[in-house]
This record gives C-alpha cells, structure tokens and sequence, in this order.
C-alpha cells in the first residue's frame, strides 16, 4: 500500500469516527428544536410533588390518624362526601381491585377515603372495603394539598411512600392501566418496604 493510499484511508477513518461522535449532539439539538416528545408509558397524571401533613379522625375506631402514619406505604386517596354516589363507588372499587392484583406487594399499598363532610359513610360499603382507611379531615389539613373542591373528588391519587402527593388518575378510570402504573412503581421504587 502506497503512501497516498494510506493517507486516504486514514482519513477516511477519522472523517466517519468524527461523525459518528458528533451524530447523539446532532440527533439531540434535531428533537429539541422539532419539539419531539416520545410517548409516556403512564396512565396517570404526574403532580408538581407536595408533602401531605395533617391529621384526620379514622371513623372506624375514633382514634387519630396522621398522615406520617402511612409513611412507608403508597397510598391511593380518594376524596369524597359520605353520602358516596356512583363515582365514588366505582373509585372505592378499583382502588380495592388495584391493590388485589399485586399480588405478594399488595401489602405495600394502603387505601385513603378522605370524607369532606361530615356524612357518615354507609356501614356495609366499608364492610365491602376492608382495611379501608375512612379518615374525616374536619379542619381540612390534608385536603387542602389536593385540588379544588370540585375537582379533587373526581380522581384517585397516589401518595409516595415518603408522604408526597405525586399523581392522579383520570376521572373515567381504566382499572387495567392504573394496576399496571402501580406495578411498575412497586418494582421500579427503591425505597424500604
């Protein structure tokens, strides 16, 4: 091989080892100003994170609970009136039935029926919710992270186990999807259990 020959082939080398580095920043800076977003895998709405405090009184045996107390757990919340209607019926059961599905880690997901009257909830429908935490929150220190009055009874959130509320779930609720969003927190979440 002549000098001239090797001299072409090396650059040839160095010319496609330069685009081959350049290529991630070109590719990058390309979906950036093309605006490209690729398409989430989560069912639920991500919230800006906001730490719950506060304590309400668990209906069931009249002690106090504190939201510290479910530190360690993820909890599905629901709030609603006592007087539970048909959404708020149907949120209870897939927030039961979600739980169900995990199997062996179920034990790591509490349930959270903040009531925002003060309408004392069917006996039976609690019956049917066993170890369903039913908290009325008389001063509204914990409801007052959530959302709006009106809108804050329309979903089911999802608290993390350090205690921040960090998504909700859309108003017409596919059990499928929210069970698998859970799933994949569980096994993706590294903190104690």
């Amino acid at each position: 091989m002549s000098n001239e020959q090797a001299q072409k082939a090396n650059r040839r080398k160095f010319l496609l080892l330069l685009a081959l580095m350049c290529a991630p920043v070109i590719v990058s800076y390309t979906l950036y100003f093309f605006d490209f977003k690729p398409d989430s895998k989560h069912y639920g709405d991500l919230l800006p994170i906001v730490k719950t405090s506060g304590k309400g009184t668990n209906i069931a045996d009249n002690t106090i609970l504190r939201m510290k107390d479910l530190h360690g757990k993820w909890v599905l919340v629901t709030v609603d009136s006592g007087q539970c209607g048909e959404l708020c019926r149907e949120k209870l059961y897939y927030m039961r039935q979600v739980r169900m599905v995990q199997g062996k880690e179920k034990h790591r997901i509490e349930r959270l029926w903040l009531l925002n009257d003060d309408i004392d909830p069917d006996p039976e429908l609690i019956k049917d919710h066993e170890g369903l935490y039913v908290v009325r929150d008389k001063d509204q220190e914990i409801l007052n992270v959530f959302e709006t009055a009106d809108v804050r009874t329309k979903h089911v959130y999802l608290l993390d186990p350090i205690g921040n509320l960090m998504m909700r779930f859309p108003e017409k609720i596919d059990g499928k999807k929210m069970g698998n969003d859970i799933k994949r927190l569980l096994h993706v979440s590294q903190i104690e259990h």
